[in-house]
Parts: C-alpha cells; structure tokens; sequence
C-alpha cells in the first residue's frame, strides 16, 4: 500500500473479493470494486461486456467469460442485459464505473455503442493499448481512424496520440452525460510475440498526457505484464525498469496541475501550427496551454496565445519562451514529446 502511494497512485480499480477495504480506506485511498462494500467509492459493472457479451438485450445466464455459456440462447448477444443487472446489483446512489473495449471502440455502431455507454454507468473508459498491442494496427481496428480503409503504418499506429483518439471516441458517445477516464498500459498487456512490446517509460508520460489534453478526468494504469521480461500481476511494484519511476514522475506532475486540469478548457483560445494537439485552461487568471507531438517524427511547431502574455515558462523544464505578437515557437523532438506551457503575463481572454 505504501508503495502504491508513493507512486503517486489513489485508487484501487476492480479489487479481488478477499481484498482488505479497511486497510485500502485507512491509507487514504480509494477502491472501486465489482462488489458492494461499506468502504468502497464506487462500483465497477462488467469489464469489456462490449465484447465478450455483445450489443444485444438477450437473457445473461449470470455466467463471465470462462464460466460458461454467457447468453441464452447462446449464439444471441446479451451485453446490454449484463450491465443492466449489475448496475441494479449496486449499492443505492453509489457511483457506477464500466470499462468497454474494443467492440465500442472500434466494431459497433454508434448507435450500439451509445446503448452501452448512455445511462448504463456514471463513470466510463476503453482501453486501447496502441503502443503494445499486437492486432491494433489492422483495418478492423486501429483502422477506425483512416475510416476502416486500410492497416495504419507503424508510425501512424504506435502513437501516443492515438490515446487522447480513445478518450475523444468514448467523449463523443457520451454526449457530455458521463466523465471519461483513460487507460493507459505500464507493462506487456500481451502474451510474447513479434509484434507484441513492452511500453516504455516515454512512451508512458506521452499516453497520459494525451488522454489528459483530450479530456480524460483520471488515468487508470494496466498493471499487468502476460510477457516480456517482467510476468506479473503489479508491474509498478515489481518490475524494474522505467514503468514506475515514469509513473511516479507523471503523476506528480498531475497533482501538482490538478487545479489546472479541473479547470474548464478554453477552445480555440490558443491555435498551432505544427505536429501536435493542445488544450488550454484558465486557473486564477492564468493561461496554460498543454502539448503533446501528434506526429512520429515531431516537428517544429508556432502557437499563438488569444488571451495576451508576454513569456512561456515550460514547466519542469527549467526554460522559458518569449512571446512576440501573441506566438511562441517551440520544438517537438518525437511522438513522445510533451511541453506543458504557463503563460506570464496574459489571461485576458474574455471568457
């Protein structure tokens, strides 16, 4: 527990039955899990029943994957009656938690994926693992975002941006109705093969930071290596490496910018040109503007500031940019790279 905390994690998600609730709630933290307890802060319904259940209202026989057949009749499609059954299993007025897979990600309709996602939870995510997955690059999959048309590339596959497409799929499916978290692997989520990798540390910080500029309110990490050097269930406690010092790192950065990050975004309010995605946010009258490389090969990129200043302070970076004319020209070495910008000076927006 004291090793989870020092890595800056808070929450517990989908916790084993004998798990020790007191002991989670005594050490200030936070467990979601699939059964109700006094202790608990929220509820977790079933995980990827987009595909393992299927979008459809037939009867579930109470059966998970592994147990047995899960509809009846069993060629039907049930998912829908799965998270409807559990959400009525939960405790009155608790917050409710599902996370979807790759059926709402990339294989149902909206139409389908809505029904999952609408009304069903108070809390959602999907979990697409872009950097480590083996099959996520083919047309079926990945694809989604070339229009099924064909197999991305390495380069436009394995792309921490792709983590904030995740979150903005899952934002448009719920229509503003439900805040979205995003999951972001620290392992091998896969068995050994040639196209199945270990994360790394860089890669790590860049996933998080894009689902946060795309509108991700948490982060959940997939802390289960199936291959690689390091088979374990608790990656950021066993494994060497860079998993968890980048953890650690990261989300000490997020707790120190939560203010921020909780604040509203300000669209539009900063343009780029250059490789990359961008948010901004306005805190006590200061603007920050978050980027992140869209791009493999990164690239140069101009932004410019509506809300007045006169210098960009690069925050844990030790370095500032002045501002002339509203604009500040920053480089971004790689697809990896992220630039967390405080703006000295400005805030008049307007808004």
């Amino acid at each position: 527990m004291a090793k989870d905390r020092a890595a800056g994690l808070n929450t517990y998600v989908v916790l084993t039955p004998d798990s020790d609730l007191d002991l989670v709630r005594a050490s200030g933290m936070h467990a979601i899990p699939t059964f109700a307890a006094a202790q608990a802060s929220g509820y977790a319904l079933g995980d990827e029943v987009d595909m393992w259940g299927g979008a459809g209202d037939a009867q579930w026989t109470g059966k998970f994957p592994g147990e047995g057949p899960i509809c009846s009749p069993e060629e039907s499609k049930c998912g829908y009656t799965v998270q409807k059954q559990l959400r009525a299993s939960a405790p009155p007025g608790i917050m409710t938690y599902a996370n979807y897979g790759k059926g709402v990600t990339f294989w149902l309709s909206d139409e389908q994926s809505r029904a999952f996602i609408n009304g069903t939870q108070d809390l959602v995510s999907a979990d697409n693992y872009w950097f480590t997955d083996p099959n996520i690059c083919a047309k079926t999959e990945g694809g989604a975002i070339t229009g099924y048309t064909r197999d991305l590339t390495d380069s436009e596959c394995r792309l921490a941006a792709n983590y904030g497409w995740t979150v903005e799929r899952i934002r448009k499916l719920t229509e503003g109705n439900a805040p979205v978290w995003a999951f972001v692997e620290v392992g091998h989520p896969f068995e050994d093969s040639p196209q199945a990798t270990t994360i790394s540390g860089p890669e790590i910080r860049a996933a998080v930071w894009s689902s946060l500029i795309h509108g991700a309110r948490g982060i959940i990490y997939f802390n289960h290596s199936f291959g690689g050097d390091c088979v374990t269930q608790h990656v950021l406690r066993d494994c060497p490496g860079e998993a968890r010092p980048t953890v650690t790192s990261v989300n000490r950065q997020i707790q120190n910018l939560a203010p921020v990050l909780n604040a509203p975004f300000l669209d539009g309010a900063t343009t780029a040109t250059g490789p990359v995605d961008l948010a901004t946010k306005l805190h006590n009258g200061k603007v920050y503007v978050f980027a992140g490389a869209n791009k493999g090969t990164g690239g140069t990129v101009s932004f410019t500031v509506n809300c007045g200043g006169s210098t960009a302070v690069v925050i844990d970076e030790n370095r500032t940019i002045p501002i002339v004319d509203g604009t500040f020209t920053d480089a971004f070495a790689d697809g990896n790279a992220v630039h967390l910008y405080s703006i000295e000076g400005g805030g008049s927006c307007g808004y």
